[in-house]
C-alpha cells in the first residue's frame, strides 16, 4: 500500500478514553439535534404508510359507520309505530308500508328506526310477515360513529404506523398523512481485505457481510440504508467517501478502521472533518467504537468483528436512528435463568455473552456459547444475552441471571392502562405521552364511572376517570371512593373541571331551554350508558326537576362516549344529547350549560409509584396539557395532579 501521501498512516491512534456505555451513549445523544419541528417531513398516502412515523396527531375526518347500519340480517321497522307489539299481540307487517327487508351493513333510513332479527320474524309470504316481540328504538342499529366519530385522535404524533392502522386510518376518512422522513444511514465498507458475496475468494479476502446486516438493522430500526462500494484502506479515498456521504444521509457509519492499527484511519478522518466526541467504551466485545459529528451529522466507525459490530449498532446505531424517528430504546424481553456452567469475566468492561437457553423441571436453564467477537453463529445461535457489568468478575454455576431475549417469549407490557369514564382529554394526554417520547403507552377503555370503580377494586387498571356526583352531600367523586372501596387504601389524583349540558345542533331548531324539554314529544333523546357519571347527573337532573325517564324519547339509546353523543346529534339521529362542552365543539354544535364537574381519576395508594402514573401526574401538570385544554375549551384546572385521600 502507498503510504507518501497522507503522512499519517505509519501513525498509531490512540484511545481517548474507555468510557462506560450510559455515559457515552447520553453524552453522543445530548450533542445530537432532535429537537420538535426541525424534522422534514412529506405528504404519504396511506397504502403506503406502514413503518413510517407520523408527524402531527391524526384525527378522523369521517365518521365510521358513515351512516346507521343494520347490525343483523332481519327487517327494518319504524319502532314507534311497534309499541303494544308482543306475544299476546302480535303484528302482520306489508313490505314496502310498514318494513323492509335488510342484510347486515345495510343503511337504516327514515323512517326506519329500528331492526328485528331475522330469527324473530314470522314469514307469511314475500309480502307480509308477522312479529309478537316488543321493539325498541334503535334496537340492533350500528349508530353513526360507533367504530370512529369524526374529529377522534386515531393516532398521535410520533407513532409508528402499524398494518393495523392502515384500516382505521382509511375507514376514518383519511387517505394521506404528514410523516417524518426516514433518516438516511449511508453505510461505507472499508478494508483492502473486502470483497463482495459471490466473489473469488483467496487467501486473505474476507466477505462484506456486516455492512448488509447494516442495512437490514437499519431498516429495521426505521431508517434508509445507502450502501456504498467498499473502499481499500487509504486515507484519502476513505476521506472522499466520508465527506461524499455525509452530504448525502443524515447519518454515516464506516464499518471496520475504527481501532488503533496503522491502518485504522476513522478516528483520525473524522478529527479532521469534525469532531470525535468518543472513541473507546468498557464494553466487550464492541470496545474500539468511534462516536463522531461531522456537519452536524452523527458519523459512527464501527469495529469489524462481526459480533462486535452487532453489539455497537445495537448500543450506538439503534437509539440514534430512533432519537431521530422521536421513538424510544427499550429493555429487551427478560427471564430469569440458571446457569449451568460457571462463567468469568474481566472486571472492566460491560460484557456480553450470548446465551442459549431452555426449560428444564419449570426453570430456565442457560449456557454460554462461544464469547468470540468474530463468531456470527455465536449471535445466530443465541436465545439471549447476558451482560455482565463491568466490575463484576463473573457468576458461579446455579446462579440465578437475567437474560435479554433474542427469541420471542412474550411482549413488554408498559401501558398504563385507563378504564372508567371518558372524556377527550384522555387522547391529549395520549398525545403527549407518544410526542414527548415517554415510555408508556396509554390504553384508555370507557366503561363509565363506576365500572371504573369496580376495575380499581378487582386490580384491572392502574388508573380510573370518574366524575360522579353524590346526591346527598352534592359532593363529587370522594364519596364514591369511601361507599365502593373503603376496604382498599385508594388516593384521588385531581383532574379538571368541566361543563356539563345539552348538545344540541347549530341554531338550536327545535328551541330547546332546559332539562325539562327532554319529555317534548317532538324531542328524540340519546342518552350515556348506565354506571356513567354523564348518566348519574341526568338522572339526578330529572329528579329535582320532578321527571321520569320513561317520558324522555331515546332515554334507553345508550352511547359510550361524548363524542358518540355529539355525533348522533350531528348526524341528525336525535335532537338533543348530554354531555361536555369540548365535545359540542369538536364537532360545531350548540351547547346549553347545566354545570361544572370534577373529573378525576382513582388509583391504588401502593401505585403511586409506579413510573407510569408518575408519568400521567407530570402530563396533568404540565403547561401543554393546560394548553391543550383551554384550546378545547369547556375546561379549568384547579391544582390538575393533586393527591387527596377520602
Amino acid at each position: 500500500m502507498n503510504t507518501e501521501n497522507t503522512g499519517k498512516k505509519e501513525a498509531r491512534n490512540l484511545y481517548l478514553k474507555n468510557e462506560d456505555l450510559d455515559a457515552a451513549v447520553a453524552k453522543y445523544l445530548a450533542l445530537l439535534s432532535f429537537a420538535d419541528g426541525q424534522q422534514k417531513g412529506r405528504l404519504l398516502p396511506v397504502i403506503e404508510a406502514q413503518g413510517w412515523v407520523t408527524k402531527e396527531p391524526v384525527f378522523a375526518k369521517i365518521s365510521s359507520p358513515y351512516y346507521n347500519a343494520s347490525a343483523m340480517d332481519g327487517i327494518c321497522v319504524e319502532a314507534m309505530a311497534m309499541i303494544g307489539v308482543d306475544e299476546r299481540h302480535p303484528r302482520t307487517l306489508v313490505k314496502g308500508i310498514d318494513f323492509n327487508f335488510v342484510d347486515t351493513g345495510d343503511v337504516i333510513a327514515d323512517p326506519y328506526n329500528a331492526v328485528v332479527m331475522i330469527e324473530d320474524v314470522i314469514i307469511k309470504s314475500d309480502d307480509e310477515i308477522t312479529i309478537n316481540n316488543p321493539v325498541s328504538l334503535w334496537q340492533n342499529v350500528r349508530p353513526i360513529g360507533e367504530d370512529i366519530v369524526a374529529g377522534e385522535l386515531i393516532l398521535p404524533a410520533y407513532h409508528q404506523v402499524r398494518p393495523i392502522d392502515l384500516g382505521a386510518l382509511l375507514a376514518g376518512g383519511i387517505t394521506e398523512i404528514e410523516v417524518l422522513n426516514k433518516p438516511r444511514v449511508g453505510i461505507i465498507p472499508t478494508g483492502t481485505e473486502l470483497v463482495e458475496a459471490g466473489a473469488a475468494m483467496a487467501v486473505g479476502k474476507i466477505v462484506d457481510s456486516n455492512t448488509h446486516m447494516f442495512v437490514g438493522l437499519v431498516k429495521e430500526c426505521g431508517g434508509q440504508a445507502e450502501r456504498y462500494q467498499p473502499v481499500r484502506d487509504d486515507y484519502e479515498l476513505i476521506k472522499k467517501a466520508i465527506v461524499k456521504a455525509v452530504e448525502e444521509n443524515d447519518m454515516v457509519l464506516i464499518s471496520a478502521g475504527s481501532s488503533a492499527g496503522t491502518e485504522d484511519y476513522t478516528r483520525s478522518l473524522i478529527e479532521e472533518l469534525g469532531e470525535v466526541v468518543v472513541h473507546g467504551v468498557a464494553i466487550k466485545p464492541g470496545k474500539p467504537v468511534v462516536l463522531g459529528i461531522v456537519q452536524g451529522k452523527p458519523v459512527i466507525g464501527i469495529p469489524g468483528y462481526p459480533v462486535s459490530a452487532y453489539f455497537v449498532f445495537e448500543s450506538f446505531v439503534k437509539p440514534v436512528i430512533l432519537a431521530c424517528n422521536h421513538q424510544t430504546l427499550t429493555d429487551g424481553v427478560t427471564i430469569k435463568a440458571v446457569l449451568s456452567k460457571r462463567l468469568m469475566s474481566s472486571l472492566k468492561y460491560l460484557e456480553f455473552v450470548r446465551m442459549k437457553c431452555g426449560r428444564v423441571n419449570q426453570r430456565f436453564v442457560a449456557t454460554p456459547l462461544d464469547r468470540g467477537a468474530g463468531v456470527t453463529m455465536s449471535l445466530v445461535n443465541a436465545d439471549g444475552i447476558l451482560k455482565i457489568p463491568k466490575n463484576v468478575e463473573g457468576y458461579d454455576a446455579g446462579e440465578e441471571v437475567e437474560l435479554i431475549l433474542m427469541r420471542p417469549r412474550e411482549e413488554i407490557e408498559n401501558t398504563l392502562v385507563s378504564i372508567g369514564s371518558h372524556d377527550v382529554l384522555m387522547d391529549i394526554v395520549a398525545n403527549i405521552i407518544h410526542k414527548n417520547k415517554q415510555l408508556v403507552n396509554l390504553s384508555s377503555a370507557h366503561v363509565g364511572s363506576l365500572g371504573g370503580i369496580m376495575a380499581i377494586k378487582k386490580g384491572e387498571c392502574h388508573i380510573a376517570p370518574i366524575h360522579l356526583l353524590d346526591e346527598e352531600s352534592g359532593i363529587y367523586n370522594l364519596p364514591y371512593l369511601k361507599r365502593y372501596l373503603a376496604d382498599q387504601t385508594v388516593v384521588l389524583i385531581k383532574g379538571v373541571k368541566r361543563t356539563q349540558g345539552m348538545i344540541i345542533p347549530k341554531g338550536n331548531p327545535k328551541n330547546i331551554q332546559g332539562i325539562a324539554d327532554l319529555i317534548r314529544p317532538d324531542l328524540s333523546f340519546v342518552n350515556r350508558q348506565r354506571g356513567s357519571g354523564t348518566r348519574v347527573l341526568l338522572d339526578y337532573l330529572l329528579k329535582v326537576n320532578k321527571l321520569d325517564g320513561s317520558q324522555v324519547l331515546g332515554y334507553t339509546r345508550e352511547m359510550n362516549t361524548h363524542m358518540m353523543v355529539a355525533s348522533a346529534v350531528k348526524s341528525g339521529s336525535c335532537d338533543v344529547g348530554i354531555g361536555v362542552l369540548s365535545a359540542a365543539n369538536m364537532m360545531e354544535l350548540d351547547f346549553i350549560p347545566i354545570g361544572d364537574e370534577a373529573y378525576d381519576f382513582v388509583v391504588l395508594k401502593e401505585n403511586l409509584e409506579d413510573p407510569r402514573v408518575q408519568i400521567f401526574i407530570k402530563i396533568l401538570k404540565s403547561q401543554e396539557f393546560k394548553d391543550s385544554l383551554e384550546r378545547l375549551g369547556g375546561y379549568s384546572l384547579e391544582q390538575p395532579g393533586e393527591l387527596v385521600e377520602p
